[in-house]
């Protein structure tokens, strides 16, 4: 196979050139401690602030309100645990949705409601705004968009039912990809989803929403993420994210369309498949079906021996070979799945190529189980 159709891009996006040149350039002028005084931690702390900046700008805050975290999973810990630390007093509840990212439902704990979705993943916005107007809730939680079906979720609305209570938003799966909503009080995001490297997350917390850190404060993103701050992979993220939403105008255009012609051309080629998520109001490179009577990590398999590198259920999850937690809240087939995810380097041949072959990969398993 001489080429291969990266289509996993909801896992991890092939880091953006603009972010490559930035790292190696960086990695000579900002590898010293950025909070000591000499010239070389100044240097640092110069290339940090900038970078923090750039980030900052475009999620739509002020640089003071962003924390740097190791990574998604560590900024939804960290910032969910702290708003919820500092709102002990009025109760521990998280309000949170079924669909959420698996750190969410870690960090919630036993003292937590969890609100059910509809078949197209959308959260059930009149049970959600009953749950977060009891008393006891620390705090709401739901993402912008769901990482394995793509359905937005109606963060501006929800916002206003909250209340006073502080909302919670991973979008992780959103931010690069699509325009952030209005209305949270704690955001977060992960650099290796728009192109970025991994290890570095986004914790962004509005001014006015009290949090208490689980660490000890220290002279380092104010006890909510204690350790050596990554400068290198940190400018490179903002290099990234800046390039990244440059594009965003005809990428989205073209991945919406490829999307939407995958959404089309799977089930008519393929018998017995469930196309699954929100067709129209959705982030415009991700996708996910079914296929009955096929495993998906079977489909996994063979696919990547054709050439196409696809994930089954989430990455979060699909380690443990339990089904779906997303899948199965939206009560839609939880095995034989394929998320198509697309990355800037994305072709249209790759799409094209990828409804080709699949059906005669789903009829060759199919047929070796006696179906």
């Amino acid at each position: 196979m001489s080429e291969r159709g990266y289509l996993d891009a909801a896992s991890a996006e092939p880091m953006h050139p603009a972010a490559r040149d930035m790292l190696l350039s960086a990695v000579d002028s900002g590898w010293a401690d950025p909070v000591r005084l000499h010239h070389e931690g100044r240097t640092a702390r110069l290339l940090l602030d900038n970078a923090r900046a750039v980030l900052a700008d475009a999620i739509g805050v002020r640089p003071d309100e962003l924390y740097l975290t190791t990574s998604g999973t560590t900024a939804i810990r960290a910032g969910l645990s702290a708003v919820r630390a500092a709102r002990r007093r009025v109760g521990q509840t998280v309000v949170h949705s079924a669909v959420e990212h698996s750190a969410v439902h870690h960090s919630a704990g036993d003292a937590s409601v969890e609100v059910g979705v509809d078949i197209r993943g959308r959260v059930d916005q009149e049970a959600f705004a009953h749950a977060v107007q009891q008393a006891g809730v620390a705090v709401a939680a739901v993402q912008s968009a769901n990482h394995e079906v793509g359905t937005r979720q109606p963060i501006a609305a929800i916002a206003q039912d909250c209340r006073d209570v502080p909302l919670f938003v991973d979008a992780s799966a959103s931010v690069g990809h699509d325009v952030i909503p209005e209305g949270w009080s704690v955001l977060t995001a992960s650099a290796h989803k728009w192109g970025g490297p991994a290890g570095v997350g986004l914790l962004a917390v509005r001014k006015g929403t009290r949090i208490a850190p689980a660490w000890p404060m220290d002279e380092r993103e104010d006890g909510l993420s204690p350790g050596f701050p990554d400068v290198p992979n940190t400018l490179a993220a903002a290099a990234a994210l800046q390039a990244r939403l440059s594009e965003a105008e005809e990428l989205n255009k073209n991945h919406r369309a490829w999307i939407d012609e995958v959404r089309r051309r799977v089930p008519a080629d393929v018998p017995d498949v469930e196309v699954v998520g929100d067709p129209d109001d959705r982030l415009p490179h991700i996708l996910t079906f079914s296929c009955l009577y096929v495993d998906g990590e079977a489909l996994v398999t063979a696919l990547d021996a054709e050439g196409f590198a696809v994930s089954s259920g989430s990455a979060c999850t699909s380690s443990t070979l339990k089904p779906s937690h997303v899948l199965a809240a939206m009560g839609v087939l939880t095995h034989g799945n394929v998320r198509v995810s697309l990355s800037r380097e994305t072709r249209y041949d790759d799409v094209d190529r990828f409804c080709q072959v699949l059906p005669g990969i789903v009829q060759r398993i199919r047929a070796e189980v006696g179906m």
